[in-house]
Formats: structure tokens, C-alpha cells, sequence
């Protein structure tokens, strides 16, 4: 009998067999949040990077302002690289605000609120694709952004410590969402089968692992997404805050965009005349040429004491050449050369004799015919030179900038007679600064000592008898022996009788002469000068026309 089986029960079969072949579902993907590595608002490639990185490697200023500005707000040297690439680059191309730091959105309200500006743009047409102008400029820019910034005029102490606390959760996001990318390569290691020749697991704690690892990786994935949706809420907040907060102090960054587009081309112009005049000229390092140049377009007094020395020094030399020219020079033995001028008589023999002419040809060329050596006051051994410069409340303004550029004119004379040099700096009895500015080598003078000597004016009173004293000490050392003073100066000021007394004990002791420079323009004394100085002389004007007899008298000595 054949037997029937129901449609029903054929169908449950099929179903069940279909079941079997369905397959597996995959383990949920874990949702990892990402968070911007940049904080650059503006794309650059990689040369701009390099140059960029080598300036702030070679420049101390560069790396301090980063340094304060990050005290005080997340990626401030982030600002400095943007605003530097701004200035330099062509074409300038924001990056969108999902691939950069929302810690960042300061930086981006300055840049929109500075680089579309006309004044910035006058100014970038003057930095554009030039390094040095262009990082001067960022320099500058950026330490008023810092000086705004600590005043509380562009954000209040809310705002700064909101932006902190938005750059710790990003941090914090960041670290959780590497923790949950560690979770989830534990999870597909967990569901791998084992490879061929390892033992199988046990199936019980297999399946109890993988539990405790869903159970890591969910707790994982809900604090990562609290994290991130309390960044975005902060995130919000703090756009709305700066947004809505007083931007007008940032029309002032306009303002100086549109100073510096008339200065920086005279800042770079006297930064590459200080450096070759006292520096290394083009060998000085790019970092030092741009701290040269950055102090230059802060401070419209240096330009204006750089161009001062550039005269007076052409002055100076144009004297020494005079001098020379009308100096007695004494010959003291006998040397091999090609001067014509120097050549001993019996050199003359020669030229009357057909052999002998052609090798006398023969040994001027070569440099070896014989002739006078030659000893002139210019090659005769000078002392060094210590020069004692007033800084007092008395001597601001033009007086100040004259007897600075008098000082390293006296400076580069020093350099070229191959003189030791020292500045004594003064005002009141316990303000004296000496420097040292030929200390290494002793032809070279050091930047950072003539900038430091350009910028030094405490003021207050005037007081005579310590830099005096201060310079003597100095000609008791070894190496400065036989040094001149000489001391620049408006001359209000008194002075003891024990201290007349001592000093007269003391020159005579160690053989020295003051040469005192009396800047006679408005209020001046020459009494207390005429005192303790050898020499007197008076400037009434102050020009290259009142240094000649200075200049005069330092180089014949």
C-alpha cells in the first residue's frame, strides 16, 4: 500500500532545510567616531611646511611666542603657521571645518576676519613668496594677537578655558575611539576559527569571551558616543560664544596689517644693512636675519638709529681715508713684493741691463722683487676701546639715537683697526650694563649684543662715578690693557673729591686717558667733564657733520 504523505508536512521539510543553508550574520560593526589630527586652517604643501619649519627651528622669538601663546589657548603656534602661509603663499585654500580641531575655531574667526581685509591684502602684496617678510610680518601680527589675548579684548577667561576643555574631550575622544578600534580587532580575533595545528578552544570559555568582549565593546561604544556628543554640544556652544563676542578688537590687527605694509620693506632693508654691517652679512642664518628684522618692524627706533650708523660710518671711513692719505709711514725692513712704489734702489740696476730687465719682469711678477716694509699709524698697535654711553631720563629722544650710533660707529672702527671693544651703558648709580660685543671673535662683532645695545634705555638719573669705575675694572684685565675710555654723555651730574682722588690714583696706575663726548643740545654741563676727562669734545649738532672730530680723534689714537 503505498502510503501519502500531507502537503503540509513536505512543505515544513523544505522550510527547515532552507533554514539550514541561510547564512550566518555578521557581528555588528562597532561604531568608532573620528576626530581631526589637523589644526591648520589653511592647506599648504610641503615645501611650505619646510619653510615654515626651518624658520621656527632658527628662530628663539618664534618659539617663545608659540610658547606663551599655547599658555593661554590650544594651537596659538597653529595661528602663527597659518597666518605665516597667508602672507607667503598664492593661492590660499581653507581646509573644510570637518577635517580641522573644532578647538581651532579662534584661529579661523581671526584668518576670516584678517586675511579678506584690504589692508592684509596690501600687506601680503608686499610679503607674497618672500620668506623673511612674510614670517616678520607673522611674527609681528601674531604678537599682537597674543598681547589682545591676554587683555581678555578678543576672548574672556570663559572662552579660554571653554577652548581648553573642547581640546582635552577631543583628546579624550581620540584616545577612546584607538580603545575601541583595539575592542573590535579583540572581537574578530575572538570570532576567527583557529588555524590549522592549534589546539581548539574550549567551546564554553570561547563563547564566554566573546560575551565579555561584547560587553567591553558596547560599554566602549556608548561612552565614546557620550564623549562625542558632549564635544559637539561644546562645540556649539563656544562657536556661539566667540561668534557673538566683541570682534572689533580685531580691526586693530587691520590697523597694524596696514603699518606693516609700509614698514616691512624698510624693516627687511635695515635688517640686511645691521646684518651686514655687524653680522655675517650673507652668511648670517636665516633665523637670526629674521629676529634682526622682527625687532627692526617693532621698534621704528632701531630703522631709524640703522640708517643713522650707515652714514656716520661712511663718515668715519671717508676720515680714516684722508688721514691715511696725508699720514707718515716709516719703513723698518725689507720684504719680497710687486710694489713699484716700495721697490729698494738697487732693484733700479737691473732695468739697464738686457738680461737682467727680463728677470726682473720675471720676479715682479711672481711678487718677489725686494722693497721697504712699511709701518704707518694704521699698522701700528692700538689699545682697546671701552666706551661708556649715557642712557638717563636727560638724554631721551635724538640724544639717545646719536650717542648709540656714535657707539657702534666708535664699534665698527674698533672691528676694522682689529680693537677690543666694550660698552658701558649708564644712568643712576645702580643701573650699569656692560657688554661684552667682540668677545668671541675679536673682529666679529655679536648680533644680540648690538641689538641689546640699540635697545637699552632704563632712563632715571645720571650718575658718573659707576660707569667710570665699571670701565677701569675692565682695563685691569689682561687682555684690555692699555684701553682708552671714551664717555658720550650730556653731562649733568656731580661727582665726589674722594672719588676725583681715586681715579687720578688709578689712571696713573694703569696708563689710561678719558675721552669725553659732550652731547650739547639743549640742557648740558660741562663742568663735572672737565673734571676727570683728558679731552673734551662738544657736539652741538647732532649729524655726521658733529661726529668728524670724534671719529678724528678715536682713530688717531
Amino acid at each position: 500500500m503505498t502510503k501519502v504523505i500531507a502537503p503540509f508536512l513536505i512543505y515544513r521539510v523544505s522550510s527547515l532545510s532552507m533554514a539550514r543553508k541561510t547564512k550566518a550574520v555578521k557581528p555588528r560593526k562597532l561604531y568608532i567616531p573620528t576626530v581631526p589630527d589637523a589644526i591648520s586652517w589653511l592647506e599648504s604643501d610641503s615645501y611650505d611646511r619646510r619653510a615654515w619649519n626651518e624658520i621656527r627651528s632658527s628662530a628663539p622669538s618664534l618659539a617663545t611666542l608659540a610658547e606663551a601663546g599655547g599658555e593661554l589657548i590650544p594651537h596659538f603656534d597653529a595661528l602663527l603657521q597659518d597666518l605665516f602661509f597667508s602672507l607667503f603663499k598664492y593661492n590660499l585654500i581653507f581646509q573644510k571645518p570637518d577635517v580641522v580641531r573644532r578647538s581651532a575655531i579662534l584661529n579661523r574667526t581671526i584668518l576670516d576676519q584678517l586675511v579678506p581685509s584690504p589692508t592684509f591684502e596690501a600687506l601680503k602684496n608686499r610679503t607674497l613668496l618672500e620668506e623673511d617678510k612674510a614670517a616678520i610680518a607673522a611674527i609681528v601680527l601674531g604678537e599682537q594677537v597674543l598681547e589682545m589675548i591676554r587683555s581678555e579684548r578678543v576672548v574672556n577667561r570663559k572662552d579660554m578655558l571653554d577652548l581648553w576643555d573642547l581640546a582635552h574631550q577631543e583628546d579624550d575622544l581620540k584616545e577612546r575611539a584607538a580603545a575601541l578600534k583595539n575592542v573590535e580587532q579583540m572581537k574578530e580575533e575572538a570570532d576567527a576559527p583557529s588555524k590549522e595545528g592549534e589546539p581548539e578552544a574550549d567551546p564554553k570559555l570561547k563563547e564566554e569571551l566573546k560575551e565579555k568582549i561584547a560587553k567591553l565593546a558596547d560599554a566602549a561604544e556608548n561612552a565614546a558616543k557620550v564623549s562625542e556628543a558632549r564635544i559637539n554640544q561644546k562645540a556649539r556652544q563656544v562657536e556661539n560664544d566667540i561668534k557673538n563676542g566683541d570682534l572689533s578688537q580685531l580691526k586693530r590687527m587691520e590697523l597694524r596689517a596696514a603699518e606693516l605694509a609700509n614698514e616691512i620693506d624698510q624693516a627687511t632693508e635695515d635688517s640686511h644693512a645691521f646684518s651686514r654691517e655687524f653680522g655675517q652679512g650673507a652668511k648670517m642664518p636665516a633665523g637670526e636675519r629674521l629676529e634682526l628684522g622682527r625687532r627692526l618692524a617693532r621698534n621704528k627706533k632701531l630703522g631709524e638709529l640703522a640708517r643713522m650708523v650707515g652714514r656716520f660710518k661712511q663718515d668715519a671711513r671717508a676720515i680714516r681715508k684722508r688721514t691715511l692719505e696725508r699720514g707718515v709711514a716709516e719703513a723698518y725692513d725689507i720684504e719680497r713684493g710687486s710694489d713699484l712704489g716700495r721697490m729698494i734702489p738697487s732693484e733700479l740696476v737691473a732695468m739697464h741691463h738686457p738680461i737682467l730687465r727680463h728677470d726682473f719682469h720675471r720676479r715682479l711678477l711672481e711678487g718677489s722683487i725686494l722693497q721697504y716694509r712699511i709701518q704707518d699709524d694704521e699698522q701700528k698697535h692700538k689699545g682697546p676701546m671701552v666706551v661708556c654711553v649715557d642712557v638717563s631720563s636727560s638724554m631721551e629722544g635724538q640724544k639717545e639715537l646719536w650717542s648709540k650710533a656714535v657707539s657702534l660707529t666708535l664699534m665698527d672702527i674698533a672691528r676694522r683697526q682689529r680693537r677690543l671693544f666694550r660698552a658701558v651703558m649708564f644712568s643712576s648709580s645702580n643701573v650699569v650694563k656692560v657688554l661684552d660685543l667682540n668677545r668671541e671673535r675679536r673682529y666679529q662683532p655679536e648680533m644680540t649684543k648690538v641689538m641689546e645695545l640699540a635697545e637699552f634705555f632704563p632712563g632715571g638719573g645720571t650718575d658718573f662715578e659707576a660707569p667710570i669705575d665699571a670701565a677701569m675694572d675692565l682695563i685691569e684685565e689682561k687682555k684690555l690693557k692699555r684701553a682708552d675710555i671714551v664717555i658720550i654723555t650730556d653731562g649733568e651730574c656731580q661727582v665726589s673729591p674722594q672719588w676725583l682722588a681715586h681715579l687720578k690714583e688709578r689712571k696713573d696706575a694703569l696708563d689710561f686717558s678719558i675721552f669725553a663726548v659732550l652731547v650739547d643740545v639743549g640742557s648740558s654741563e660741562m663742568s663735572t667733564l672737565a673734571q676727570f676727562s683728558d679731552r673734551i669734545t662738544s657736539v652741538k649738532q647732532l649729524s655726521a657733520e658733529g661726529t668728524r672730530d670724534i671719529f678724528l680723534k678715536v682713530q688717531g689714537q
